[in-house]
């Protein structure tokens, strides 16, 4: 059993589409009015039907009080990592704090080099994603000095840190990839594959990378939350979330005891699918897995 005993969070993954706009405000203050933890939307500035992530961030922080906010997951090619450094921060500033950032090398090359971006490799996109990362937390550090960087792909000179976050932003990377994982694990703090790209089959070897890279850079695996964005239906099939909520719950407790995911978002533009999710089944995976939790730590104690 691989359970890393992260804290359980449940979250949203609402499709940004500019003609529903008004819908998917309503969408994300519902998310927060159901007790979800996490409020989160795709990032593809080269679709010109999507609203712009950030500002779309920042509305739904501003209307909202309580639920975290993060891009799922920001294309680092359009957004210099500096800039988006100040952006993260200014927005955990002004939010109290409910800012994370889910970032990736960008997936869709040609349409990234279409609208101006760089063509990049996919190699290239994790040295650039690596570079980033050291970057942004940089940026972050106002107790640092100037930054200077002659990297690969970013190249600093006399960089002034700031702003501070209001709190220890955490770093998510959707990665699937041997060096992806590897990167994860070395440098991150959480994992934020989607299903239907990492099916639960498909968790346990990708977990295992990710553990064996942070190990080998001195860090405990634990360290990594293990987030998971899901999609299905509730119905009565017998497939991966094709059931009842006690059936999702199951599914999902399983996962976080055996490969310790502890963050699902479901991927869902339904307003009875979310109420569903945070009312039936986020209950019912916590108590499941807390049962577990609490029998594991009795037999614990009862070996000692």
């Amino acid at each position: 059993m691989t359970d890393y005993g992260h804290d359980l969070r449940f979250g949203a993954f609402i499709t940004p589409i500019t003609a529903r706009a008004e819908e998917v405000l309503s969408l994300a203050s519902l998310a927060e009015r159901e007790g979800l933890d996490l409020v989160s939307f795709q990032d593809h500035p080269y679709q010109a039907n999507f609203l712009d992530t950030w500002t779309l961030l920042s509305v739904v922080a501003a209307r909202t009080s309580r639920i975290r906010v993060a891009p799922n997951v920001a294309n680092l090619p359009l957004r210099p990592p500096v800039v988006l450094a100040r952006s993260v921060a200014t927005l955990d500033v002004l939010s109290g704090g409910r800012v994370e950032l889910g970032l990736g090398s960008g997936g869709f090359l040609e349409a990234i080099a279409s609208i101006g971006g760089p063509s990049l490799t996919p190699g290239e996109g994790v040295d650039a994603l690596s570079e980033a990362i050291d970057v942004i937390r940089a940026i972050w550090n106002t107790e640092g000095g100037p930054l200077h960087l002659q990297g690969g792909h970013y190249r600093i000179k006399a960089a002034r840190p700031g702003p501070a976050p209001a709190h220890p932003v955490e770093i998510w990377l959707g990665a699937y990839k041997r060096r992806m994982l590897t990167l994860t694990g070395a440098k991150a703090d959480g994992w934020l594959p989607s299903s239907g790209y990492a099916p639960p089959g498909e968790l346990g070897g990708m977990n295992a990378a990710i553990d064996r890279a942070a190990e080998d850079a001195g860090r405990d695996p634990a360290e990594i939350r293990r987030l998971y964005n899901v999609e299905g239906r509730f119905g009565s099939g017998g497939g991966f979330l094709d059931g009842s909520p006690r059936d999702w719950a199951e599914q999902l407790a399983g996962l976080t005891l055996e490969h310790g995911m502890s963050t699902y978002t479901l991927m869902s533009d339904s307003a009875a699918d979310l109420q569903r999710f945070a009312a039936e089944v986020a209950p019912a995976v916590r108590e499941l897995v807390d049962a577990a939790r609490a029998r594991s730590a009795g037999a614990t104690a009862g070996v000692s």
